[in-house]
């Protein structure tokens, strides 16, 4: 039974990293959340978030202090289909005893798709080439009670045509700091978008976007800036105005809700890198692409 499974008692309240020249092993996990009842991917103190509940289930294996790296940092309240994480570990548990046993630890809104053995240089946020978020909006007069935590609600008319042409001003090299208030100036805000698209499925608005990487906040609030086209509120070229900063001082605009979104996939030139794969999941995270932000 998977509760039976032994800590690792020799290394019981050490950090990996501690321990000189024998660091262990890295390992990456492939992991998706519900996260509504979370204050976002990233650790906190005093509020619960999907890496202190990982962490905190890790050390329950293993009994070491662990602290792990993730692709993106989730905002509150937004998903992970497959989120990437990686980190160092004494353990000598297989990767399929790790993928079992944590899901035993987990509460039932994370769970863990995979885990591979990957190499100690591997790091699952910079080594990342590109991250697909989906964002869903529900257009129809009534709200849903069941999709109240996955689907922004959006009543009346939708100009979908419009929403995703002016979708076609975000794709390409840009600095993006305009859709990202408060974002510190000494980084660069510059980013290269790949696609993003737009587009209706019965009662239901997609938008899905991928890049190199993401601001904080910056998908919630261009896809807040093209449900104002969608609304004829805005022309298309509004986009290109904010994104050159000759937008009117007067241009208010919603940034939506983070329970609309959701990390789809993290791409990497290989993954997993050289892997020691748990049995029968390389085809499913092959299918994924491995699969969620800079932010």
């Amino acid at each position: 039974m998977v509760a039976t499974i032994p800590h690792t008692s020799d290394i019981q309240g050490q950090r990996p990293e501690d321990r000189g020249d024998n660091p262990g092993r890295r390992l990456s996990l492939v992991v998706e959340y519900d996260g509504s009842a979370y204050a976002g991917f990233q650790l906190q103190r005093d509020h619960p978030t999907i890496q202190g509940e990982i962490e905190h289930a890790l050390t329950r294996l293993t009994g070491e202090h662990i602290r792990i790296r993730g692709a993106s940092r989730t905002d509150s309240g937004a998903h992970a289909l497959a989120q990437v994480v990686d980190f160092l570990t004494g353990s000598s548990h297989t990767t399929e005893v790790f993928s079992r046993a944590l899901n035993f630890y987990l509460p039932q809104d994370i769970t863990v798709q995979a885990a591979y053995q990957v190499p100690l240089d591997f790091h699952s946020r910079l080594h990342a080439t590109g991250r697909t978020y989906r964002y869903q909006v529900l257009n129809r007069p009534w709200p849903s009670p069941l999709g109240r935590t996955r689907w922004f609600w959006v009543e009346g008319d939708l100009n979908v045509a419009a929403m995703a042409s002016a979708a076609q001003r975000l794709v390409g090299w840009h600095d993006f700091r305009p859709l990202a208030p408060g974002y510190p100036m000494e980084k660069s805000a510059e980013r290269l978008v790949n696609r993003w698209d737009v587009w209706r499925e019965d009662e239901a608005v997609i938008f899905e976007c991928e890049a190199n990487g993401f601001l904080r906040h910056q998908i919630r609030r261009a896809n807040g800036l093209l449900l104002e086209v969608g609304k004829g509120r805005q022309p298309a070229s509004v986009v290109s105005e904010v994104l050159a900063g000759r937008c009117s001082d007067d241009l208010e605009w919603q940034s939506i809700p983070a329970h609309g979104l959701c990390l789809m996939k993290v791409t990497y030139p290989e993954f997993p890198p050289h892997l020691t794969a748990v049995a029968g999941a390389e085809a499913r995270a092959t299918q994924m692409g491995a699969a969620a932000e800079n932010i």
